[in-house]
């Protein structure tokens, strides 16, 4: 079991949990994700609680492969107006604002989030770390090799396991360093690395929980799933669940998903299958 502050909201993950994705991108891999107006950022985050999501994860900028890397003040624009949205009609929802931006990150706290789900733990803003700790939010600590615009040129490792984990655990390290305590760790399926990679740590995802924090798995529709089955992120729901159900039988304590009702539903099974 795992307790986590996020600003006065007390989060117990006794059993897995979901977590939503709401894109505020036009841009996004998976348009089913995408919202704009927020009328749509509304009915999407209802719909999403009223499906089981303990988590609704607002990002602003899109962080597929070979992106287009988009400034500050655009990403504040598309993400700010959601969360104060949300925070007012949804008052007691857990939300996180999903940046590699320290400012985004500050100013998405104060207008109602209250976890930081960082791509590219803290490498990609020098100000990102020191600013979650004084923030004093969980932290959302994901391993990426290389950039968005140029992680999947040829991604390489020895032992993909055990180098991703060995970054998790430095970087754990340097985080409790700063104050940071409550951290949740995420082994990056698709960033910066191949089908066979994500295949490897999917099956080897147990090995992560030597590090004792809650483990979030991020594989919703992802190219290593559609391309695998021949098919396009539209199609690729049924791979996403059972790629899912691989990843909690595994050790995953949250999934981070575009469907949440289909993962909720996985959950259920599971639990009654753990029985």
């Amino acid at each position: 079991m795992f307790t986590l502050n996020c600003k006065e909201k007390i989060l117990v993950i006794d059993q897995p949990i979901v977590m939503g994705i709401i894109n505020i991108t036009p841009d996004s891999f998976f348009p089913g994700s995408r919202a704009g107006a927020i009328d749509d950022i509304l009915y999407l985050a209802d719909k999403m609680i009223h499906d089981g999501a303990t988590i609704l994860d607002i990002g602003g900028q899109s962080t597929r492969p070979n992106s287009d890397l988009i400034p500050v003040d655009d990403e504040l624009k598309r993400v700010l107006p959601a969360i104060q949205a949300i925070h007012k009609n949804f008052p007691d929802q857990i939300v996180s604002i999903d940046t590699f931006y320290s400012r985004v990150a500050a100013e998405a706290v104060q207008a109602g989030a209250s976890i930081v789900n960082d791509v590219s733990a803290g490498t990609l803003d020098e100000d990102m770390l020191s600013t979650v700790a004084k923030l004093k939010t969980p932290y959302v600590l994901m391993h990426m090799l290389g950039k968005p615009q140029t992680m999947q040129q040829n991604p390489g490792y020895k032992n993909v396991t055990l180098e991703v984990f060995d970054f998790l655990n430095f970087k754990i390290a340097d985080l409790v360093k700063l104050g940071i305590h409550d951290i949740f760790i995420d082994v990056g399926f698709g960033f910066g690395k191949t089908a066979a990679h994500n295949f490897q740590l999917l099956r080897e995802l147990a090995y992560f929980k030597q590090l004792n924090k809650p483990l979030m798995v991020g594989l919703s529709r992802k190219a290593t799933i559609y391309k695998t089955l021949g098919i396009g992120p539209g199609e690729a729901l049924n791979g996403t669940t059972v790629m899912q159900t691989l990843a909690l039988l595994n050790g995953a304590n949250i999934l981070r998903v575009h469907d949440v009702k289909e993962a909720v539903e996985a959950i259920k099974l599971f639990m009654e299958y753990k029985k």
